[in-house]
């Protein structure tokens, strides 16, 4: 469908980002998603080099003022089925003029193109990742034929009163290093395996993605591995540990979120879980953080959620997956 009369739509630039930073700071204020993005935050998520720019984003402008923006983005590996994941927001003051149906539109069509254009062989999934403190955001979706597929929560503990250290026999526990960043990420495509949504990250997406953003912290991340072995031994479980500026210039709490914690296969039921979890908050804390925080799939195949609120952690949020599935064009 058309955006509304006396609109128009082009694609995104990067002179573009600092109004739609203020976009989301207006949105967050109405939303209370508890998500916070300052313009390099964008462009690390939009432009990062899988994202074909002039297809992939639509900015929405009444004159010159950015009402909406919509993307339309799908990392380069998969497993089972081609994700694409469609984000957008409408300012406050512009919302009830069709604008997000329209964006919505859009964002489908184009993800319908990538789907066909990058990898027809295969089954796609349309997903939007949909915040429940977002008033109409459910009917919108439901109206254009998307359906819930998965729950996740975010959780957060204050770093006070801490569980004791843990130490697993054979195992160090010692900070990231930089040397052992192509080791962390075979660890990881290991251990999700069996996850879903998940897929073997290749380099440009881990890169991109994970420890390339601006936001990771070597220092405040926590790799368990192999002791007593010649060179360093492997890796076999990981916190992989961010700070985002723009949560804390918005909150005024410095806040560790850990956005992967993996075991690998193998080296499972010997509580490296735990043990690189509470190594990870000890060192968020003694670095001046005041809370951490991570999410978790409600259908996580190793119980995670049950793990995390052991160890203190509550839910602050819930997101819901909605999806459209897409049938194999080739």
């Amino acid at each position: 469908m058309p955006f509304p009369a006396g609109l128009t739509d082009r694609p995104l630039t990067r002179d573009d980002l600092p109004a739609v930073a203020a976009l989301h700071a207006a949105a967050e204020r109405v939303d209370d998603t508890g998500e916070h993005h300052d313009a390099h935050d964008l462009a690390e998520y939009w432009f990062a080099p899988f994202v074909e720019v002039d297809l992939d984003t639509r900015v929405v402008l009444d004159g010159d003022e950015v009402v909406a923006v919509g993307t339309t983005i799908a990392p380069p590996t998969f497993r089972g089925a081609y994700g694409v994941h469609l984000d957008g927001r409408v300012h406050p003051d512009h919302r009830g003029r069709g604008i997000g149906r329209a964006l919505l539109d859009w964002q489908a069509g184009r993800g319908r193109e990538i789907h066909a254009a990058r990898h027809p062989e295969a089954p796609g999934r349309l997903t939007v990742l949909a915040q429940s403190t977002i008033a109409g955001q459910e009917g919108l979706l439901r109206r254009a034929g998307f359906e819930p597929a998965r729950w996740f929560q975010s959780m957060s503990r204050p770093l006070t009163d801490l569980p004791a250290p843990r130490a697993v026999d054979g195992v160090e526990l010692v900070a990231f290093d930089w040397s052992r960043d192509e080791e962390v990420r075979h660890a990881h495509n290991a251990a999700f395996t069996e996850h879903y949504g998940s897929s073997e990250r290749d380099r440009t997406s881990w890169e991109s993605m994970f420890t390339g953003q601006r936001a990771f912290r070597p220092d405040l991340t926590v790799l368990a591995v192999e002791d007593g072995v010649a060179g360093g031994g492997a890796v076999l479980a990981y916190v992989l540990a961010y700070v985002h500026e723009a949560d804390t210039a918005a909150t005024g709490q410095v806040e560790a979120y850990y956005g992967q914690i993996g075991v690998v296969p193998a080296a499972r039921g010997r509580g490296l879980a735990k043990a690189v979890i509470v190594a990870a908050l000890q060192a968020a804390a003694d670095a001046g953080c005041d809370t951490a925080s991570l999410e978790v799939d409600t259908d996580n195949v190793s119980d995670a959620q049950g793990l995390y609120t052991a160890m203190g952690f509550r839910v602050r949020r819930t997101q819901v997956s909605w999806s459209v599935q897409l049938a194999p064009r080739g």
